[in-house]
C-alpha cells in the first residue's frame, strides 16, 4: 500500500489555507484559481517536475480544494497530496475544460473568482478558454495573494531554509577547492554539485552559476567549457535547495594572485554586507536597507555607483528560478515594503565594474527574533585566492 509522502504536516497546510481564505474574504473572492507552482506546492505539498505543464488548483473560500493537471500525474498526486480532489486530463483534452468542471462541481460558475494572471505556466490560451467558459463569473486578478503570505516563513520553513543554506555552503566550498590554474569550469561544477547533493540539496531553482569574469555581465549563464589560468577570476553564485526552499550565495575567487587593491575591495564588500544585515530589522523598509548598503558604497567614493537592488527575497522555488516565480521582490531603492521577522533574503554586496577592484559576496540572510542571521557563513567572505 502506498503511503502518502508529507513535506508539510496537515496542521501546517491548514494554517496556510486559513490565511489565504482570510485574505480572499477581505477581497470578496469566492474562489481563487491558482497556477503558480510555488503556490500550489505551498498549499498542497505537490513536489515534482510535472509543473512544466500547467497545473491549476481551485481554492474555494469554503470546501475542498481541487487540482487539475495531466492524468499521468495521478500517482504522484495521490502519493503527495491529501487535501485536494484530483482532476486528470488526457493530453488530447483541454486543461481549461477540467478547470471549468472543478468550478461547476463546487457551484462556482457564477461566483466572484480570482485568477492568477501573473503566472509563468498558464498560457494566454488556457486563460482565455477559462474566462470564456465561465462568462457569468465575476473575474478579478488574484495574483500576489499567496505570494505575499509566502514571504514570512514559519518555523518549519526556516528549518528547511537553514538546511538548504548548509548545502549551498558545502557546494561553494567544494567549488572553491576545485579552482586552480588549468582547471575547467566542468570540474568545478562537478565538484560543486557533488558536494551540494551529498550535503542534502535537491535540484535548485537554477544554477549553479560558474563563469569567468570576462562573462561577469552575463547574469544568468554558467559553465560551458572555460579553462581558468593564473590571473583569472571565477564568479560563483550557488544555491542549495531543501524541500524546495532556496538558499543562494556567491563569491568571487581569484586564481593564482589577486590584483592590487583586491583586499580593500573585499573589506568594502564585507562592510556592505554588514550594513545590509544591520538594516534588516522589523519595521524597516526595503528601501532603507538598500540605502544602508549604498551609504557604504558612497563612503568609498562610489557616489555614482548604483545597483537595481542589494538583494531579494527567497523561499520556495521551482525551475527556472530560485526567486519563487517570475517576480523578484527586491531590496531596491525607494521601496516601502515592510521588513518582517521570518523573511529570508539573498543579500548582495556587489562591487563590479566600478572604480575599485572587482569583488562581491552574497549570502542567504534570515531575519529572526534575534536579528539578521547569515545562514551561509561557513564560506569565507574575505579575499579568496586559489
Amino acid at each position: 500500500m502506498v503511503t502518502r509522502q508529507e513535506v508539510f504536516s496537515e496542521s501546517e497546510l491548514r494554517q496556510r489555507l486559513d490565511r489565504v481564505r482570510a485574505v480572499m474574504k477581505v477581497r470578496g473572492i469566492d474562489a481563487l484559481v491558482v497556477s503558480v507552482p510555488e503556490n500550489i506546492y505551498y498549499l498542497t505539498g505537490l513536489d515534482h517536475w510535472g509543473f512544466f505543464a500547467c497545473h491549476v488548483l481551485v481554492v474555494p473560500v469554503e470546501g475542498t480544494l481541487a487540482l487539475a493537471c495531466r492524468a499521468m500525474e495521478r500517482i504522484t498526486v495521490e502519493n503527495q497530496v491529501g487535501n485536494a480532489e484530483f482532476y486528470g486530463h488526457a493530453d488530447t483534452e483541454e486543461l481549461s475544460d477540467y478547470v471549468l468542471k472543478m468550478l461547476a462541481d463546487r457551484g462556482l460558475s457564477r461566483a466572484r473568482l480570482g485568477i492568477e494572471k501573473r503566472s509563468l505556466f498558464m498560457t494566454p490560451r488556457i486563460y482565455e478558454l477559462i474566462i470564456a467558459g465561465a462568462p457569468k463569473a465575476d473575474w478579478s486578478d488574484g495574483s500576489g495573494i499567496i505570494d505575499e503570505l509566502r514571504l514570512v516563513k514559519s518555523p518549519l520553513e526556516q528549518d528547511y531554509t537553514r538546511r538548504a543554506a548548509a548545502a549551498a555552503d558545502a557546494g561553494t566550498l567544494a567549488a572553491i577547492d576545485a579552482i586552480r590554474d588549468g582547471a575547467s569550469d566542468y570540474e568545478i561544477a562537478a565538484e560543486c554539485n557533488r558536494a551540494m547533493i551529498l550535503a542534502g540539496s535537491e535540484y535548485p531553482g537554477f544554477g549553479p552559476f560558474i563563469r569567468p569574469t570576462t562573462r561577469l555581465g552575463e547574469e544568468h549563464t554558467t559553465w560551458r567549457g572555460d579553462v581558468f589560468h593564473n590571473g583569472d577570476a571565477v564568479f560563483l553564485e550557488i544555491g542549495g535547495a531543501y524541500r524546495k526552499y532556496q538558499a543562494p550565495m556567491g563569491r568571487l575567487v581569484y586564481v593564482g594572485a589577486a590584483p592590487k587593491g583586491a583586499e580593500e575591495s573585499a573589506a568594502l564588500a564585507i562592510r556592505g554586507m554588514q550594513a545590509i544585515c544591520d538594516a534588516l530589522r522589523p519595521g524597516a523598509t526595503a528601501g532603507e536597507v538598500y540605502q544602508a548598503w549604498k551609504d557604504v558604497a558612497d563612503s568609498a567614493g562610489l557616489v555614482d555607483y548604483h545597483r537595481h537592488h542589494c538583494g531579494y527575497m527567497v523561499g520556495i522555488g521551482f525551475p527556472p528560478s530560485w526567486t519563487g516565480g517570475s517576480m523578484v521582490t527586491s531590496l531596491q531603492p525607494g521601496s516601502t515594503r515592510e521588513i518582517k521577522v521570518g523573511m529570508t533574503f539573498h543579500a548582495h554586496s556587489w562591487f563590479t565594474n566600478t572604480d575599485v577592484v572587482d569583488y562581491f559576496i552574497s549570502n542567504t540572510v534570515m531575519l529572526t527574533d534575534g536579528g539578521a542571521v547569515n545562514l551561509t557563513s561557513n564560506t569565507p567572505q574575505t579575499l579568496i585566492v586559489r
